[in-house]
């Protein structure tokens, strides 16, 4: 009999940590398809709550760390760009993202997992828009990967580190067979540019046509193996 209740024992508590497990990933889930919903809408400071007190995000191979630093980034430089300072929605402004093909690896710990989604845009401006298309193509579709790592926060699963790793653009008359991406060189760091980063990464990726390879944070489900790519 007490062989019998330790078996039971071992198999509930292994029952709790897989639900334990399985709550992280739909938590995580969720906390950047709100992100994306938010960047939609141009709700900068809901995008900045969802990030740890020390997280950061790289944009244009800056990297903004903390919530001071990513108000920059979010409030000042895309706000200002996309919304003229006003909170969004706004007529004739559309930023929509659609997050697929997730991958969620929450560590042993249960304290810091890693994500990797793909995400489609649609970005641009309608004809009525006042002051016309801004920093935008009128029509433009964009893919990217996100990279992203999560940190578990006084509970709560908040961002720790944000990476959109921008892969094609295609303008919507013309397609990706004839459309040749526009990156924006990086920032100066601040304070040189009041909006730009507090440090810049070494090097760009490669973006359409050419093509670069954006590390994976998870192993080969089948062998286990870790996948290294050149960036």
């Amino acid at each position: 009999m007490s062989d019998r209740l330790a078996q039971l024992e071992a198999q509930v508590a292994a029952m709790a940590v897989r639900l334990q497990r399985q709550e992280d990933e739909a938590a995580i889930r969720r906390l950047h398809h709100a992100y994306g919903y938010f960047m939609d809408y141009c709700w900068y400071d809901e995008v900045i709550d969802l990030f740890a007190r020390d997280g950061e995000a790289v944009f244009l191979s800056g990297v903004y760390r903390g919530h001071a630093s990513l108000r920059r980034l979010y409030v000042d430089f895309l706000g200002t760009a996309y919304t003229g300072g006003a909170r969004g929605p706004v007529h004739g402004f559309l930023a929509d993202h659609f997050l697929l093909q997730d991958v969620i690896s929450v560590a042993p710990d249960g304290q810091t997992a890693t994500g990797r989604f793909r995400a489609l845009l649609m970005l641009g401006s309608h004809e009525s828009r006042p002051g016309g298309n801004g920093p935008l193509p009128a029509q433009v579709y964009e893919a990217g990967l996100y990279e992203n790592a999560y940190v578990r926060e006084g509970g709560v699963w908040k961002i720790a580190r944000l990476e959109y790793a921008l892969q094609w653009q295609a303008l919507y008359d013309k397609g990706w067979a004839h459309t040749v991406t526009d990156l924006p060189p990086a920032l100066p760091p601040y304070p040189e540019s009041p909006i730009g980063p507090d440090r810049l990464l070494p090097a760009t990726r490669k973006v359409w046509p050419e093509r670069s390879a954006l590390p994976l944070s998870y192993a080969h489900p089948v062998t286990g193996r870790a996948l290294p790519v050149e960036a």
